[in-house]
C-alpha cells in the first residue's frame, strides 16, 4: 500500500503545471520543521503544496504528499506510515493534506516531531483548525499560515495569465491616480470586475468554469456535514440549522441582520446561533465584522454579519431562487480585500467602515459625500462602477489589488 500512495504522490506532482501561484506562494516557506497551511475549502491548499514540492524543493525524491481522508488511516496510524517511509523509502519531507479529518491529528503530529529529529512536517487542514487548539500545543513547534480566497488581482493574472501588479494600503490610498494609471492596459477591467463578483474567488473557478456554482455548494455542503460535523462534534439534527442561516443571510441586508433576528428566524435561541455564527466564521463560510468600540461595549459583540464572500451570495441567492443585494456584495468584497490582505477592519458610525483610522463609505457611482459630512480629511467616498479616483473618491476594484 505505501508505494501505491508514493505512486501516487507522484502522479499527482507530475500533473500540476499552473504557471500562476496564489498570493501565499512566495513567501510560503519550510524553514520550520512543522509547518501548517490552513484556510476555508477551495481555495488551492492542496495545489500550492504541490507547486512548491515541485518548484522550490530541491530533491522531489525525499518528498511525498499524502491526504489523510484516505480510508487507509483508518486502520493504520499516522506515525507508523511515516516510520516506514522514513526507515525504507528515505522520504524526509512529509507534505500532509486534510489533517483534520485524521483522529488525534494533533497528538500524532507531535509524537512524529518529536521522534524524528531531521524530517520536515507541511500539513493542511480546515480554516477553523488552529494550533493551540486541543490538548497537544503545536504552536512552539510550528507555522502556521492561512490561504484565504483570491483577490480580484490574483482573479486577473491567472485569467490573463500574465503579472498583475499590487498596492499597499498606504498607496492606495495616497496615490490612487498613480497605481490606476499602471492598470491602464488591463482591457475591459470593468467587465472581468463584474465578473469576478459573481465567480472569482475560488481558484477551481479556472478548472470547470460550467460548474462553479454547483462546487461551491457542494463546499457548503461538505463543509457543514463533514468539517463542522466532525471537528465541532455536533449532532446530524443540528446541522441543517447551518443552511438555514446561510440561506437568511443571503436575503437580509448586514445592517438588519443580528443575532436575535437569526434566532427569531430559525427558531433556535441566542446562544446557540452565537456559537453557530462563530463556527460559520472559523470555516469560512460566514464574515462578521465588530464596530471599532472598547470596555463594556466591546463586549456586547456589536457586530455586522455576511456571508464570506461576494460569490457565495450569487450561489446561494441563485440556488433559493432570490436575487443578491448588489450593495451587500460591495460591502463584502470590500471587507474581504482588506482582512485578506492582513488589514483590521471594523464598520462605524462615520461612513460604512474604519482602517487604520480611516472612514470609507461604499456605495454606487452615485453615491454622495453625506455620511461623511466634515470628515471628509480622514475619510473616503468608495464607488462602484466607475473607473478612476478623483479627489478623495476612490474606485471599489483598487482595493481588489492589496494581496
Amino acid at each position: 500500500m505505501k508505494d501505491k500512495f508514493i505512486a501516487t504522490s507522484r502522479r499527482l506532482l507530475n500533473n500540476t503545471k499552473f504557471a500562476t501561484h496564489r498570493y501565499l506562494f512566495d513567501s510560503f516557506n519550510t524553514s520550520s520543521r512543522m509547518t501548517g497551511l490552513v484556510g476555508p475549502r477551495g481555495t488551492g491548499k492542496t495545489t500550492l503544496m504541490l507547486q512548491y514540492i515541485n518548484e522550490k524543493m530541491e530533491n522531489s525524491n525525499q518528498c511525498i504528499y499524502f491526504s489523510l481522508d484516505n480510508i487507509f488511516f483508518t486502520q493504520t496510524k499516522l506515525i507508523e506510515f511515516v516510520d516506514d517511509l522514513y526507515e525504507i523509502d528515505g522520504i524526509r519531507y512529509f507534505f500532509i493534506d486534510e489533517v483534520h479529518k485524521y483522529p488525534h491529528w494533533n497528538q500524532e503530529l507531535k509524537n512524529i516531531y518529536d521522534s524524528f529529529p531531521d524530517i520536515t512536517i507541511v500539513f493542511s487542514g480546515s480554516s477553523s483548525m488552529d494550533l493551540v487548539k486541543g490538548t497537544y500545543d503545536l504552536s512552539r513547534r510550528g507555522i502556521l499560515y492561512k490561504l484565504e480566497g483570491m483577490s480580484f488581482r490574483e482573479y486577473l493574472e491567472f485569467r490573463l495569465n500574465k503579472p498583475v501588479p499590487a498596492v499597499s494600503f498606504d498607496e492606495l490610498v495616497h496615490n490612487p491616480t498613480g497605481f490606476a494609471d499602471q492598470l491602464a492596459g488591463i482591457e475591459r477591467i470593468k467587465g472581468h470586475f463584474i465578473e469576478y463578483l459573481a465567480f472569482g474567488y475560488y481558484p477551481f473557478l479556472f478548472e470547470d468554469e460550467a460548474h462553479y456554482h454547483q462546487k461551491m455548494l457542494n463546499i457548503i455542503d461538505k463543509t457543514i456535514y463533514e468539517d463542522i460535523s466532525n471537528f465541532y462534534k455536533l449532532k446530524t439534527e443540528n446541522l441543517i440549522f447551518f443552511k438555514k442561516i446561510l440561506s437568511y443571510m443571503a436575503t437580509i441586508p448586514p445592517g438588519e441582520l443580528n443575532r436575535n433576528s437569526i434566532a427569531k428566524h430559525i427558531q433556535l435561541d441566542n446562544k446557540t446561533v452565537n456559537n453557530y455564527l462563530n463556527i460559520l466564521n472559523e470555516t469560512g463560510l460566514a464574515c462578521l465584522v465588530r464596530k471599532n468600540q472598547s470596555g463594556s461595549s466591546l463586549l456586547k459583540g456589536v457586530e455586522k454579519i455576511y456571508l464570506d464572500n461576494p460569490n457565495l451570495y450569487r450561489a446561494i441567492g441563485d440556488e433559493i431562487g432570490l436575487s443578491y443585494k448588489k450593495g451587500t456584495v460591495r460591502e463584502i468584497f470590500f471587507i474581504k480585500m482588506l482582512k485578506n490582505a492582513g488589514e483590521k477592519i471594523f464598520y462605524s458610525d462615520i461612513g460604512d467602515f474604519t482602517v487604520r483610522e480611516t472612514n470609507f463609505e461604499i456605495g454606487g457611482k452615485n453615491k454622495t459625500k453625506k455620511q461623511l459630512k466634515e470628515n471628509m480629511k480622514n475619510s473616503f467616498l468608495v464607488k462602484d462602477d466607475i473607473l478612476f479616483p478623483h479627489g478623495h473618491t476612490l474606485p471599489l476594484y483598487l482595493f481588489g489589488f492589496l494581496y
